[in-house]
């Protein structure tokens, strides 16, 4: 399956891979200077990923979790063994989905393997890739360890399942709460400027500025919020 680019000459790029019947969004990013750079959620379908990474020649250093669903870090686990690189996230309040990832995963028809990440994550932590920093923001809502990853310096966020174009996460499972969810869009990924494009858990990118014109379920309108 084609893969698609967030590109422009930015110091940040990624690949988005869309992985497992789902078609969630793993994607590769790197560093265009070093070409240093991370998996974020792996759910699975692992020889496309590496298939990926081989075609950008990227020297991939960590693999990056938003949340602890199944189809987000199903092959996380694998995918570490095999690169030899650490897991970084998500926020430790989601072991217990991690926990859950073979059992869920089954029901799916999918296989995964639960893990612990060598390193937790915690709102305000940076990450750097090569020559970039990622900054972390604890996000929940759809899950109560959901972060999210954002670059400043190419106006790139990758937000998991709590944002998607025209629509927004699930909060209806466990460990899930809508105004959270309401609250980590408005208050965590608003500020992060209008112009940024968000990559999604699944679907095509947007923007947070067409999505607060545009969104049914965040837009400024519907919540009474300022432009």
């Amino acid at each position: 399956m084609p893969t698609t680019s967030h590109s422009g000459k930015m110091p940040l790029e990624a690949t988005v891979i869309p992985v497992t019947p789902l078609r969630q969004n793993c994607s590769l990013l790197y560093c265009v200077e070093t070409m240093k750079g991370a998996i974020v959620d792996p759910g699975g379908d692992i020889p496309l990923i590496l298939d990926s990474i081989t075609k950008k020649q990227v020297r991939v250093e960590k693999i990056l979790i938003t949340h602890g669903h199944f189809d987000h870090c199903g092959g996380a686990a694998a995918l570490s063994q095999i690169l030899g690189c650490p897991i970084i996230g998500p926020h430790p309040d989601d072991q217990f989905w991690i926990d859950q990832i073979p059992e869920n995963a089954q029901q799916y028809g999918f296989e995964g393997e639960s893990f612990t990440p060598d390193q937790w994550l915690k709102d305000k932590d940076e990450i750097t890739l090569g020559e970039e920093r990622l900054l972390v923001r604890h996000c929940p809502g759809h899950t109560p360890g959901h972060v999210v990853f954002y670059n400043a310096a190419s106006h790139l966020a990758i937000v998991g399942d709590i944002l998607f174009r025209n629509s927004i996460g699930r909060s209806d499972f466990a460990g899930g709460d809508h105004q959270a969810l309401i609250q980590s869009i408005t208050e965590k990924l608003w500020p992060m400027g209008r112009e940024t494009v968000f990559i999604p858990g699944h679907g095509r990118p947007s923007t947070f500025g067409a999505e607060r014109d545009h969104n049914p379920f965040v837009a400024d309108s519907v919540l009474g919020l300022m432009p």
